[in-house]
């Protein structure tokens, strides 16, 4: 159960209450707006059947980056250690950070100073709670989780239960289903769904691995699909479609119009619940990719030490925190989100074709979980995936081009570290 509420608590952030009404903008009726949100969910449910497999398979810490060492090489295992870690996690850290001053704002007077102070005690005082122990971790993890679900479900609750709702109306399917929008879309739906590989990184510190990876995926997955629809669906009952494209908070919104003037004010405590432990989910995960990379002498030799009395990766912990204040304090995390998504699939990706490899490469290991649909679930994740790179690049190219000089940045880096007799540097 544990290891499930690190699933759920790092999904169910800030996300659902912040991308709907850019999902809206993409796409012009109810029917489609619930439909990406379905999509995308059983899009990330086929690769967390992926991550399973292999999970049970190597139960070790760093998650994808061993998956892909072990299938395609240390290169581009490196590559996706090294884009995640100092980029794409450090990024959501510090977007979490700085979303959760914004919305303490709402509640309290705060000036531009005291917003910046507020970002980085966050930032620290995760680092602290993690540094001490996975134990204090999860419990942190526990407590904002159940307090941000059952702040969900009241808000959902109020919408069904409100007196006046909106009736769902277009077409689901238009006589021209607009493909690049729906892709469009798609970046936004998979950003609030974005966690669920998280587990991965600390599978050397499951208990019972084997078998409680899987099973972690499978409900923290499948119960953040079911906390997601619902909740757009509960938008879409007191909210007309053009009024949460044009809402930059549509929780707040939704909640006002089923709950009166204190539904604003309820949301943004629920908000700041959500950026804790989701926060504090990636602060838990994250550090792990720098230490097994450090383990396999692809990076500083301190990274890969632990505490002696914490039993944690404690100087990649700190690290982090650093990095990730660094990026917070100079708003460096907005331009890395902008690619963050077209990245991060284009590892998801690869990491689950990894799967296919490793059954060629390796038929006879140890299989503790098998991936359900094998080969027909990877083949359709693998294609999607391709799909959504592709259709990203074309609708996107800006951001994904950065993302692609970003990540072909590292292979320099990667063969100083990796020089034939080189020693591990400190």
């Amino acid at each position: 159960m544990d290891a499930t509420v690190v699933v759920v608590g790092i999904i169910i952030g800030a996300g659902i209450f912040l991308v709907p009404n850019l999902i809206a903008r993409s796409l012009p009726s109810a029917g489609l707006i619930l439909a990406v949100w379905i999509f995308t969910g059983l899009l990330s449910f086929c690769g967390a059947l992926a991550y399973a497999e292999m999970g049970a398979m190597m139960p070790l810490t760093g998650g994808h980056y061993v998956y892909l060492r072990e299938a395609f090489g240390p290169l581009w295992a490196f590559l996706s250690g090294w884009t995640f870690a100092l980029v794409i996690l450090a990024g959501a850290i510090s977007w979490l950070a700085v979303g959760f001053s914004i919305y303490l704002a709402q509640l309290v007077r705060l000036t531009p100073l005291l917003e910046k102070a507020v970002a980085l005690a966050l930032i620290a005082a995760l680092t602290w709670v993690n540094y001490r122990g996975v134990a204090t971790g999860i419990a942190v993890q526990r407590t904002f989780t159940a307090l941000k679900v059952a702040g969900i479900a009241v808000l959902i609750g109020a919408a069904f239960l409100a007196r006046t709702h909106v009736p769902l109306a277009g077409p689901l399917a238009p006589a021209h289903f607009p493909w690049s929008d729906f892709g469009v879309a798609m970046i936004a739906c998979l950003l609030a769904y974005d966690g669920w590989a998280n587990i991965s990184y600390i599978a050397g510190e499951v208990q019972r691995p084997q078998r409680n990876i899987p099973l972690a995926l499978a409900l923290g997955l499948g119960f953040s699909i079911c906390v997601y629809v619902l909740a757009n669906y509960a938008y879409l009952r007191v909210l007309p479609v053009a009024a949460i494209a044009g809402s930059n908070a549509v929780g707040a919104a939704a909640a006002e119009r089923s709950m009166g003037d204190l539904g604003a004010a309820f949301v943004s405590v629920l908000i700041l619940f959500s950026i804790i432990g989701s926060s504090n989910g990636h602060f838990m995960t994250a550090p792990r990719i720098l230490f097994a990379q450090a383990r396999d002498g692809l990076f500083f030799e301190r990274f890969g030490r632990v505490h002696p009395r914490y039993a944690t990766p404690s100087f990649s912990i700190l690290v982090q925190g650093a990095w990730s204040a660094v990026l917070a304090l100079t708003g460096s995390y907005e331009a890395l989100l902008t690619y963050a998504m077209f990245a991060a699939w284009l590892f998801y990706g690869t990491a689950v074709a990894g799967v296919i490899v490793l059954r060629r490469k390796r038929p006879d290991a140890e299989r503790p979980y098998r991936m359900w649909g094998y080969p027909v679930t990877a083949l359709l994740f693998i294609a999607i995936a391709a799909w959504f790179v592709a259709n990203t690049i074309v609708s996107k190219p800006g951001p994904s081009l950065i993302g692609l000089l970003l990540i072909g940045a590292g292979v320099p880096v990667y063969y100083v570290w990796h020089r034939p007799g080189s020693a591990r540097r400190r």
